[in-house]
């Protein structure tokens, strides 16, 4: 019988599963003692009636009139009927659950939680669903700190059980909203300031700048507080920049010089660095697109500080790399475009025909948030590579940089073509990486390469999980077909059910896959025939893998690869 309790407590939907199919559980079935059935008698038939008499049929008489009399029985409260009428669940049911006010984050968590089983969401998140509300901890320090960033094994207990008072404390606070109309001020200074005994309230920005990073995207997209703060507190500024102040911290103005654009956002070099401004929370459409907000870009810049912090090396670091492009600083900015950036931009224009709207349309109060990052070099689209080792140094250095990413924050980069792979040459010959306590070598050729643009990635930062929704971009996947990058993105769908919140690392090998398509067909490389096969062998046995780590330690990659000696 204990076998039984057991069973049935670790194995609830198991035993649902069996008995719904009309079996019996084993866990019942081992406590039945199976005998051999004898040979059931024969049923009798009913007596012959006697002949010459007749027999009177029933009336039931005493039965009517007993329910007649509970019938006429006035209950003073009807018990409510239960909804379900069955012990076991059959298939999925859905009960029409109200869901209280949340942020839209919160909102898509739960709704995807009771509807969906298979995408595990946030362990973290979830509790801070299912925790009771605890008081507000006062909150110490000043800096961003990029171990907040961390996974769960590197960070403090202490650390982790404040986070998740802080959130279970906001996240009552969005639930309560009657509670938050009727005395906001007073709620508001004891999410800041955690304590009503103290002598002054703390700025919201300061305030946000003590939480983890991490706990910001949730806290801060509902209506009661401000994203467009809290994004400048993540930044670590009390208010907006001028574009001219920040690109003057790295170069003299009129050195300025556009070397790229994009859909949301144009990229300038500023000496040996690249800013890249992407216009956010205004009215105006760019380039046809609405512009991004504020809670989107809060994501972002975690990510990228997040992955910043994959470049620490020192101590007992189980994974590290620093093939992703190196974030050097991020500020929010406001106002319209320096006239240094306008002829920068005009000279691009008229030298490569830009398909970017004209940055003068810009209001005096636009808004914008500058990414300073190291120059990486050019793209892989016009970059020219000149013979199979650096090829196979291309793939080797992205797939470590995916297996190290997916092994520190379930990172998946989810559009990794060939504009977002930067290359250049330099006189290293090896990368260092380590990958879970392996430390190794990658022989590189002479080119380093660096991936950007996380825009569409996932990542579990150890506090929360930061995805783009692209369910709700359906445009993205009605590409042209044969296209190698369209036909990615409908794949990527098909593998993660288009619940994007979940962990698929097979999609970082799909876009391993469109690598090796490009290299094979778009790109013209000093090769011979035995190149070829081996690239197109090394295609068939990508598709065979469920993610990056698997991956890198392919055969073809073997002759690369170096163990450090323990």
């Amino acid at each position: 019988m204990s076998l039984a309790g057991e069973a049935a407590n670790k194995r609830v939907s198991w035993n649902r599963s069996l008995s719904t199919r009309g079996r019996t559980s084993i866990a019942v079935g081992t406590c039945v003692v199976y005998q051999p059935q004898g040979k059931q008698a024969r049923r009798k038939g009913k007596p012959a009636l006697p002949k010459g008499k007749f027999v009177q049929p029933p009336t039931f008489e005493k039965e009517r009139a007993y329910f007649q009399e509970v019938d006429d029985f006035e209950l003073l409260e009807e018990s409510p009927s239960p909804k379900n009428f069955s012990t076991w669940a059959m298939g999925t049911q859905t009960n029409n659950i109200a869901i209280p006010h949340l942020s839209s984050r919160l909102e898509k968590w739960l709704i995807s939680r009771k509807l969906n089983h298979t995408c595990g969401p946030s362990s973290t998140l979830s509790k801070i669903l299912e925790t009771p509300a605890m008081p507000l901890e006062p909150i110490c320090g000043n800096d961003l700190n990029p171990s907040n960033l961390r996974t769960p094994e590197k960070s403090s207990m202490k650390t982790n059980s404040q986070l998740l008072a802080v959130h279970s404390r906001l996240c009552s606070i969005l639930v309560d909203k009657d509670a938050l109309e009727r005395d906001h001020n007073s709620q508001y200074r004891n999410l800041v300031s955690g304590s009503e005994g103290q002598g002054c309230c703390e700025d919201l920005e300061v305030a946000v700048k003590k939480l983890s990073l991490a706990s910001t995207s949730v806290c801060f997209d509902s209506d009661q507080l401000d994203p467009f703060a809290a994004l400048l507190a993540v930044c670590g500024q009390p208010s907006p920049s001028k574009l001219k102040d920040v690109f003057s911290k790295y170069c003299e103005l009129g050195n300025i010089v556009k070397i790229g654009e994009g859909t949301y956002g144009e990229a300038f070099k500023a000496s040996n660095y690249v800013c890249k401004i992407v216009p956010i929370d205004g009215d105006l459409r760019v380039n046809g697109e609405v512009q991004k907000r504020s809670e989107e870009l809060i994501e972002e810049v975690i990510l990228s500080r997040t992955l910043n912090c994959l470049r620490e090396c020192d101590g007992d670091v189980c994974n590290s790399c620093t093939t992703f492009i190196e974030t050097i600083d991020l500020k929010v900015c406001q106002g319209s475009y320096d006239s240094a950036l306008i002829k920068a931009w005009e000279d691009w224009d008229e030298n490569n025909g830009s398909e970017n709207d004209h940055p003068k349309e810009f209001p005096e109060k636009q808004c914008y948030v500058v990414f300073v990052l190291e120059h990486g070099g050019k793209d892989l689209e016009s970059f020219i590579l000149l013979n199979f080792d650096e090829a196979r140094s291309l793939l080797v250095q992205v797939t470590a940089a995916l297996a190290v990413a997916e092994a520190a924050y379930e990172f998946e980069h989810r559009d990794l073509h060939w504009g977002n792979i930067l290359l250049r040459r330099n006189d290293s010959e090896t990368l260092q990486f380590i990958l879970e306590g392996k430390h190794m070598s990658a022989r590189t050729f002479g080119l380093s390469i660096s991936i950007i643009d996380f825009t569409l990635s996932r990542i579990n930062t150890g506090e929360e999980i930061l995805f783009l929704d692209l369910s709700s971009d359906p445009d993205l996947f009605n590409g042209p077909k044969g296209d190698r990058q369209s036909e990615t993105y409908r794949k990527m769908k098909e593998v993660t059910d288009d619940c994007w919140d979940g962990s698929f690392p097979r999609t970082n090998v799909l876009w391993l896959l469109y690598l090796v398509d490009i290299l094979l067909l778009k790109k013209s490389f000093e090769r011979n025939s035995k190149n070829e096969r081996d690239l197109r062998a090394l295609k068939k046995r990508l598709d065979k893998y469920q993610s990056a780590k698997e991956a890198i330690f392919d055969p073809f990659f073997s002759e690369l690869l170096i163990m450090a000696c323990e």
